[in-house]
């Protein structure tokens, strides 16, 4: 499990699945290192996709879509952008955004552009995320909608706010906005970011190469041991 680029000093000794839930696992691998073998626990993961949806405002401004969701590792809502796991076999980024888009927010957008990429716990999980830039943002329809899975547990109480992009600048600066890949989501809007969805995604996902083999495209790999 090497990087290109990355000498053969870091090699995989031995590995175990310790622990095999449905959106993560726990993995301890033996390795070596520069001054002989460490043991380091890592949390897989599927990998994620995020959305910076910005619409124009009246004023000539504009606004992006954050969520205020309850997280219960930290125990507390954080606004975050719209955002999921990449759970379903053979589905790439941009479409996991856009489902998680329309599932998060009722909305859908017919401009993409690629924001970038994020490591969000190296030291302890293998997870990546890509966050995508949406503009000319529309609601879905009644007929999308109807379509859509029905909210439940912490996504049943889920707030949508279009905050101005300045302000949302403001909130990261005033430590409003903690989540990780909302920060990063912010500020490359800011920077004015704009990338091509086509760009290589380097996730490599230990949790999704294992609970993919041998399944069907589209197979809701949350449901597979």
């Amino acid at each position: 499990m090497a990087d290109a680029g990355v000498p053969d000093l870091y090699r995989t000794v031995s590995t175990e699945i310790l622990v095999d839930a449905p959106i993560l696992a726990l993995r301890r691998d033996r390795i070596t290192t520069a001054t002989g073998e460490a043991t380091r626990e890592v949390v897989e993961h599927f990998g994620a996709a995020a959305v910076v949806a910005v619409r124009e405002t009246a004023d000539g401004g504009r606004a992006m879509m954050l969520v205020r969701q309850y997280r219960r590792p930290v125990g507390r809502y954080l606004w975050e952008l719209p955002a999921g796991i990449l759970d379903l076999v053979g589905e790439d980024p941009l479409t996991g955004a856009q489902r998680e888009l329309a599932e998060e927010a009722g909305l859908a957008a017919s401009t993409w552009h690629l924001l970038g990429d994020i490591v969000t716990s190296p030291g302890t999980s293998e997870e990546m995320c890509r966050i995508f830039l949406a503009e000319d943002i529309r609601p879905l329809t009644a007929e999308e909608s109807a379509a859509l899975p029905v909210a439940d547990d912490e996504e049943a109480d889920m707030i949508r706010r279009w905050v101005d992009v300045d302000e949302a600048v403001d909130m990261v600066r005033r430590g409003e906005v903690e989540n990780s890949i909302a920060v990063a989501g912010i500020l490359h809007l800011y920077a004015g970011t704009r990338r091509k969805v086509t760009e290589p995604f380097a996730n490599r996902s230990g949790l999704a190469s294992r609970r993919s083999a041998g399944q069907a495209p589209g197979t809701d790999m949350k449901h597979v041991r």
